[in-house]
C-alpha cells in the first residue's frame, strides 16, 4: 500500500495542475477509507503550491484525528447513552437496559494520562488540519465534488475498512437533516428501503476549507480547555460510567445495593452526586487555558474568510453553504443578503465577548462575567459555585452586558432557528 501512495504521489507532482486530478484522488482515497493513509502524500503535493492538494492533506489530517480518537475510545471498550451521536459516529457500545455494554469485546486498561494523551493527539491533528485548511483557502478555483456519507474509516483499529464504518444513515438520521435533502431526478443510488436515496454530495471549494477550518477550533477549543486543567478526580468518580470495563477505581462498583430504587439507579444518581462534587477543576497549565481564547477569537475571523470566499464565487456546484446568487443543497433555505449581514453583525458582538467588551450575563448579579479576564487569570475552574456565584466573582464587573439588543440583527433575521443557522454558518 505504501508503493500504491508514492506512486500516486510521484504522478500527481510531476503532472500537469490539472484540479481534476488532485481532486478525484482525494474523492478516491474518501471512498476507499485511504485519506488518513495518504494525507503525508497530499501534504507533499501542498508543498509544492496546489491549493487543492491542501485541502486533501487538511480533510485527511482530519479524518486521522477522528479515526484515532475513535480507536481509542474502542480499545478501551468507550460507551455512550443510548443511539447518541456520538455512539453511532465513534463506534461505541451503548449503555442497556441493565449494565453498559462495549462494541469490544476485550477492552483494555485505560489511564488517566493515558486519556489526556488521546486529548492531546486530537487537538495536535486539529490544529495541523487547520494550517491546511486555511492554505486550501488561499486561492483556486478547485470544486471537489464529495459525498460526506461515502467516506469510510477504520473506527475500530483492525486494520480494515468495513462496510458500516462510514457516516452514513443513521449518523446524518440522528442529526435530523437526511429527509431534508432532495431526491434529484434521475439519482440512481438507493437506500435501504429500495426508494431512491438523495443525494447528498457536496461540492467542495477554497470557502468551505475556511468553514472545516473554523470547525476544526470549534472542536479543539473545550478539548484544549478541559487538557488546560488537572480533572483527575473526576475521571476516578466517574470515567467507569464512559469505560466500564477499562479498569477504573469505581468499575467493580456500577452496581450495588439498594438506597431508593434498585442496585442500577441507585448507584447512577450516586455517580451523578460525585460527578457533580468533583467538577471543580485547578488550572495546570494557564498558558493554555488562555490560549483557548484565542481559538476561540480565530473562529469569527476564519467565518469571515469564509464568507469573503462565498461571496467572491462565480459557480453555483452543490454549494453547502451559498452565497445569496447560489442554490442551497437543502431546500426552501436559500441564503439572502439580509442574513449575511445579520451574520456579520453577530460576528462582530462575538468579537466584543471575547475581547471583554461585552460581557455575559450571569443569574444572580447586575454586573456582567468577563470572559476574556477567565481565561487569562483563572487558577481553577469550580462549574458548580461559578454557576451559584461564589466561583464567578472574580469575573465580574460592569459594563455593557450581552442581551438580546446585542444580537438584533441575528433575532430579527433569524428568529429562534438561530441555532440551526449558527451551526450550518459557523
Amino acid at each position: 500500500m505504501r508503493k500504491t501512495w508514492i506512486a500516486l504521489g510521484l504522478t500527481l507532482l510531476s503532472a500537469p495542475a490539472f484540479a481534476s486530478e488532485t481532486g478525484d484522488a482525494i474523492v478516491s482515497a474518501a471512498y476507499e477509507g485511504k485519506l488518513s493513509e495518504g494525507r503525508q502524500v497530499f501534504a507533499n503535493i501542498c508543498a509544492t503550491g496546489d491549493t487543492e492538494a491542501c485541502f486533501g492533506a487538511g480533510l485527511g489530517e482530519l479524518v486521522f484525528a477522528y479515526e484515532s480518537l475513535a480507536q481509542a475510545m474502542y480499545r478501551h471498550g468507550g460507551v455512550a447513552p443510548g443511539n447518541t451521536p456520538a455512539a453511532l459516529i465513534f463506534g461505541l457500545g451503548v449503555e442497556g437496559p441493565t449494565q453498559p455494554k462495549p462494541a469490544n469485546p476485550k477492552p483494555e486498561p485505560l489511564t488517566y494520562d493515558q486519556f489526556r494523551g488521546y486529548l492531546d493527539a486530537t487537538v495536535a491533528s486539529l490544529d495541523t488540519a487547520r494550517g491546511y485548511f486555511e492554505k486550501a483557502g488561499e486561492t483556486g478555483d478547485y470544486v471537489i465534488l464529495l459525498d460526506p456519507l461515502r467516506l469510510r474509516f477504520d473506527i475500530d483499529g483492525d486494520g480494515t475498512v468495513g462496510e458500516t464504518e462510514t457516516l452514513s444513515g443513521p449518523a446524518l438520521e440522528a442529526f435530523g437533516m437526511y429527509g431534508m435533502l432532495p431526491v434529484e431526478e434521475g439519482h440512481k443510488t438507493k437506500d435501504k428501503t429500495g426508494s431512491a436515496a438523495p443525494d447528498t454530495s457536496v461540492g467542495l471549494d477554497r470557502a468551505d476549507a475556511f468553514w472545516l477550518a473554523g470547525y476544526t477550533q470549534v472542536v479543539a477549543s473545550p478539548v484544549d480547555w478541559l487538557m488546560a486543567h488537572d480533572f483527575t478526580e473526576f475521571y476516578n468518580a466517574y470515567f467507569h460510567r464512559f469505560f466500564p470495563e477499562a479498569g477504573l477505581p469505581m468499575q467493580a462498583y456500577n452496581r450495588g445495593g439498594i438506597l431508593f430504587l434498585d442496585g442500577d439507579s441507585d448507584t447512577g444518581i450516586a455517580d451523578m452526586v460525585a460527578a457533580l462534587h468533583t467538577l471543580s477543576f485547578p488550572v495546570s497549565d494557564s498558558a493554555r487555558l488562555a490560549g483557548v481564547l484565542d481559538r476561540l477569537k480565530s473562529i469569527p475571523a476564519l467565518s469571515r474568510k469564509n464568507w469573503d470566499a462565498i461571496l467572491a464565487e462565480t459557480d453555483d456546484t452543490r454549494e453547502l453553504l451559498p452565497s445569496p446568487s447560489q442554490t442551497s443543497i437543502f431546500p426552501d433555505m436559500n441564503i439572502t443578503e439580509e442574513m449575511v449581514a445579520a451574520w456579520r453583525e453577530t460576528l462582530d458582538g462575538v468579537d466584543k465577548v471575547f475581547a471583554g467588551e461585552l460581557l455575559l450575563p450571569h443569574w444572580r448579579f447586575k454586573q456582567g462575567f468577563d470572559l476574556a479576564a477567565y481565561f487569562n487569570t483563572a487558577t481553577e475552574t469550580d462549574i458548580v459555585m461559578m454557576f451559584i456565584g461564589q466561583g464567578a466573582l472574580p469575573y465580574i464587573k460592569p459594563g455593557p452586558i450581552a442581551d438580546a439588543e446585542s444580537f438584533a440583527a441575528a433575532n430579527r433575521v433569524f428568529g429562534e432557528n438561530w441555532p440551526l443557522f449558527a451551526l450550518w454558518f459557523n
